[in-house]
């Protein structure tokens, strides 16, 4: 192994070496409540967006509801 590749070696692990087993454990911990909240808040917009969507439907006017359906009325006739 050269001396250039060792000390690049020795450097990739130094900063975890250097942190309090504590403290690593506690940013694990911090990441792992930010993890779970960034989910949490995109389910909480999916069941938003869903809600809000059935809402736009029930308030639709008998235009939009008739502009929708595939129903011809000339069959009718």
């Amino acid at each position: 192994m050269s001396k250039r590749k060792k000390v690049k070696d020795e450097n990739s692990n130094a900063l975890r070496d250097r942190l309090d087993l504590n403290l690593v454990s506690q940013l694990t911990e911090k990441k792992e409540k930010l993890k779970k909240q960034i989910e949490e808040d995109q389910e909480r917009e999916r069941k938003q967006k869903i809600e809000e969507r059935k809402q736009k439907e029930a308030n639709k006017s008998f235009e939009e509801l008739l502009a929708e359906s595939e129903l011809d009325w000339k069959k009718y006739k």
